[in-house]
């Protein structure tokens, strides 16, 4: 396994729509395991393809915590596709790999149903809800372009962003008020 880059705000390919998976073969599989191995070692709880520069439409999460010896659970989301979302809604502070050391308030579906394809391509549906609905929509939205720091004030975001390019441009890291949260 091979750990990868993870880009960053101001990057634009964040912004790009991840085209469908039309194979599930064991290159992909060895993706799959090169983007788990990634997300781990971030630290972060969910990890799109999009967020190491590939367009396309895979996830890997785990959300099973991160205490020494706690068993890893992680799911392979191949074409994932939010079917339903509950009117109920909840709030998490939530971070991103790719906007690193932010972290903000957002508000989502309480609960959401999906359907992917897992790591052999067998199509699978599930319910989630709390952390994991959270994280599923926060991965999804990537794979659509979105990025968390959309559902928050156009003022607020602005400043975000701003911060990054201009770390980009000095070669520097932003600073923000540091928080103890998981990032996806």
């Amino acid at each position: 396994m091979a750990k990868l880059d993870i880009i960053t705000l101001p990057d634009p390919k964040l912004r790009l729509v991840s085209a469908p998976v039309e194979r599930v073969d064991d290159d992909l599989r060895r993706f799959l395991d090169d983007m788990l191995e990634t997300m781990y070692e971030a630290p972060g709880i969910g990890l799109a393809a999009i967020q190491v520069g590939v367009p396309r439409r895979i996830v890997t999460i785990d959300v099973s915590g991160r205490e020494d010896g706690a068993e890893r659970k992680p799911l392979f989301l191949i074409n994932p596709e939010i079917v339903t979302s509950a009117e109920d809604r909840s709030t998490y502070e939530e971070g991103c790999l790719s906007i690193p050391d932010f972290y903000a308030e957002v508000e989502r579906p309480a609960s959401v149903r999906l359907r992917y394809l897992d790591r052999d391509g067998k199509p699978h549906e599930i319910d989630a809800d709390g952390l994991l609905s959270t994280c599923i929509q926060h991965e999804v939205d990537h794979l659509d372009g979105k990025l968390f720091i959309d559902y928050l004030s156009r003022l607020k975001r602005e400043m975000v962003v701003k911060k990054f390019v201009k770390a980009a441009k000095s070669g520097t890291k932003p600073e923000f008020k540091s928080h103890a949260s998981e990032e996806m």
